[in-house]
C-alpha cells in the first residue's frame, strides 16, 4: 500500500510511527521490562494467536493495531490472518466478496452491518484487501445474542440448522470462576438478578469468537492470527481465550491488554500485571475516536 493510500485511509493529523511512539508505552509482564512492537512480533515465533484487547474508542490503540497487523504480515507473508469481533459470522460471505474486489465498500458497510466506528477498523480491512490476507468474521450474530439475553442459552436449540451453522456446537459452555466473578463485579453484584442471561450472551460472544478462530487455526496451523476484541473478552486470558482453548487445546496464545489510562505519565505496571502478556498504555489526553 502506498503512503498516499494509507493517509487517505487513516486521516489522523500528524500520524507517523515516530510521533505515535510518544503516545504509548508497552510493558512485558513476564520480564517486567518495557517493550516495543517488534518485541511483540518476535514473540509470535512461539505463538499462533495474538489477542489485542482494545478500548473501542482508543484512537491510539487503533493505530497500534494497524501497525502490529502490518508488521505481523511482513514477518509472515502469506501466513497471516486477521480475526475481528467487529464482524459477525453470518457476514463472512459479504466480507470475503469485498476483500476479493467483487462488491463495493458501501455494500460491505450496509450488508456486513459494520460498526458505527468502522473508520477505526477500515485501515486494517483495506490493508488485508490489498495484501490478500484473510479476515475472519468472528462474532456471533447480534440477533442471537439478543435472543439469549431475553430467553437464555437454551433458546438457541430452537434455531434452524442454517442458523446454527453460524454458531459453535450447542450447548454453549458457560464459563464459571474468575470470569463470572469479574462479570458480577461489573454488574455491581447483581449477576443473579436478570444479569445471568446477559452473562450467557457474553459467553455466546466469547464461544463464537473462540470457535471462529479455532476453525481457521485448525485449517491453517502455520498461520499467525491477530484477533481484535474488546478488552474484557481476553483480559487475564479469560473469556474468548478460554473458549478458544476448548475448541483448540494446543493453540498458543499471546494477549495484549490496552488502556488509555490516567497513569500514562508514570505507569504503575503492577496494577495491570495480571491482565496480559503485554500491557499497552496510551495517552488519555489524546482525543477519543468517538465519545
Amino acid at each position: 500500500m502506498s503512503v498516499l493510500s494509507f493517509l487517505l485511509i487513516f486521516p489522523l493529523v500528524g500520524f507517523c510511527q515516530d510521533s505515535l511512539s510518544t503516545h504509548y508505552k508497552i510493558y512485558n509482564t513476564s520480564t517486567k521490562t518495557t517493550a516495543t512492537l517488534e518485541n511483540v512480533i518476535n514473540d509470535m515465533a512461539n505463538a499462533d494467536v495474538l489477542f489485542f484487547g482494545e478500548e473501542h474508542n482508543d484512537s491510539t490503540g487503533h493505530q497500534l493495531e494497524y501497525l502490529l497487523f502490518k508488521k505481523l504480515a511482513e514477518k509472515y507473508p502469506g501466513k497471516t490472518a486477521l480475526s475481528m469481533e467487529m464482524f459477525q459470522t453470518d457476514c463472512q460471505l459479504v466480507l470475503d466478496e469485498y476483500l476479493n474486489g467483487l462488491i463495493r465498500e458501501k455494500n460491505l458497510i450496509s450488508d456486513a452491518r459494520t460498526w458505527p466506528n468502522y473508520k477505526d477498523y477500515r485501515p486494517l480491512v483495506e490493508y488485508a484487501k490489498t495484501q490478500h490476507i484473510p479476515v475472519i468474521a468472528a462474532n456471533a450474530p447480534s440477533r442471537y445474542t439478543n435472543m439469549v439475553t431475553r430467553n437464555s442459552l437454551s433458546s438457541l436449540q430452537n434455531l434452524s440448522k442454517k442458523a446454527k451453522s453460524y454458531l459453535p456446537p450447542l450447548p454453549i459452555d458457560t464459563a464459571v470462576g474468575p470470569y463470572y466473578q469479574k462479570f458480577e463485579t461489573i454488574m455491581g453484584g447483581h449477576g443473579a438478578m436478570g444479569g445471568m442471561q446477559i452473562y450467557q450472551s457474553q459467553n455466546l460472544w466469547d464461544a463464537t469468537m473462540g470457535w471462529s478462530i479455532a476453525r481457521f487455526y485448525k485449517a491453517h496451523k502455520d498461520f499467525k492470527i491477530l484477533q481484535l476484541n474488546g478488552g474484557f473478552h481476553s483480559e487475564e486470558k479469560l473469556g474468548t481465550v478460554v473458549q478458544l482453548k476448548k475448541y483448540a487445546p494446543k493453540v498458543r496464545v499471546i494477549n495484549i491488554a490496552s488502556y488509555a489510562d490516567e497513569s500514562f505519565d508514570d505507569p504503575d505496571w503492577e496494577k495491570f500485571a495480571k491482565m496480559g502478556n503485554y500491557i499497552i498504555l496510551t495517552d488519555p489526553k489524546l482525543p477519543r475516536s468517538y465519545q
